[in-house]
């Protein structure tokens, strides 16, 4: 690579150049004698952030120097221990990874429109180029500006749970498991990019939901959501109003949602528990359109606003014989 994104560079090199805004100019031993780590420390941190090992090839830019020194700080100082950051890093690269995947398949498609309109370069490196330069600075403002938003609402939430609590990864929760039926069979009829636009208003209107009810959404499968709530009435409302946004729609699939109750184990961003299990399994006994809840949940919707119905027992994965349980609104 040339030291300023000249001209010989290849177009996916210009692109990485404008993107990391600096040079590559240390090799993993280099890094670690700059920053102070050891090889196995600085590889660590490096496949934390989702990047495979690099060798001796000089793959490096001084911004990856100094995030190694920024976190072997904070290890230093007893903020956090090593294993902590190597955490924290990897929570930061899965995130980020996929905010960049997602980033990148939105810009192409306005990379392209940039090239079919009057405006044409005649290149879509150049225009990409175009694009990064009015984004990068706003869009970085964005991403800390969020960060901190949400940070802040993890904050609120883990005080909450109480400081007398003894274990504060762990609370009751109603998690909620919403899935398009027979999406294998939908996939095999449309084309790519029916798939693409199918799965991308599944997950909008989804978010949009869970996000008016309070609660949050754990991840995004494609096919299926998976959200959680504090409030079992708020998770039944997100269950209905994901019906009413998908499956009430003639122009799209069929939805499924489970519901249950339990605690609930939050680790790096994802939860974990008999419930979350639960939730999921209970999908695959719904009917279409239909909100299906296990015990726990239909004990803590109130009688006079529900109507719950008990259904026949049958085998559920990992559970044997479960009742589950058919709510609705008086």
């Amino acid at each position: 690579m040339t030291p300023d994104g000249a001209p010989d560079e290849t177009p996916a090199q210009q692109l990485e150049h404008a993107i990391l805004g600096e040079d590559v100019v240390f090799n993993a031993v280099e890094v670690a004698a700059e920053t102070g780590a050891s090889i196995e420390q600085a590889q660590r941190l490096w496949r934390a952030l989702g990047f495979p090992d690099r060798g001796s090839e000089r793959a490096f830019t001084h911004a990856d120097a100094e995030a190694v020194s920024t976190l072997l700080r904070l290890v230093e100082e007893g903020a956090i221990d090593f294993d902590m950051a190597v955490d924290l890093t990897r929570a930061v690269g899965q995130t980020m990874a996929r905010l960049a995947d997602w980033e990148v398949a939105t810009l192409v498609h306005r990379v392209q429109e940039m090239e079919s309109g009057s405006g044409a370069t005649g290149s879509r490196a150049t225009a990409a180029l175009q694009l990064l330069d009015a984004l990068n600075g706003p869009f970085e403002g964005l991403l800390v500006y969020v960060w901190r938003r949400h940070l802040a609402a993890a904050v609120a939430r883990v005080e909450a749970l109480g400081a007398d609590d003894a274990d504060l990864h762990t609370t009751q929760l109603t998690v909620g498991f919403a899935d398009i039926v027979q999406f294998t069979a939908l996939t095999n009829r449309l084309d790519h990019n029916r798939i693409g636009d199918l799965v991308e208003i599944f997950e909008s209107r989804c978010a949009d939901v869970v996000a008016g009810q309070r609660g949050r959404v754990i991840k995004s499968l494609g096919d299926a959501v998976l959200f959680v709530n504090e409030d079992p009435i708020r998770a039944y409302d997100t269950a209905e109003g994901i019906i009413s946004v998908i499956g009430r729609d003639q122009r799209m699939p069929d939805v499924r949602v489970g519901l249950s109750t339990g605690a609930v184990v939050m680790r790096l961003g994802d939860v974990f528990g008999p419930a979350v299990n639960m939730a999921a399994r209970l999908t695959a006994v719904a009917r279409r359109n239909r909100i299906i809840v296990d015990g726990a949940t239909a004990e803590r919707l109130p009688e006079d606003q529900f109507e719950a119905r008990a259904l026949p027992a049958r085998p559920v994965r990992g559970f044997g014989l479960v009742e589950p349980v058919a709510v609705r609104r008086h």
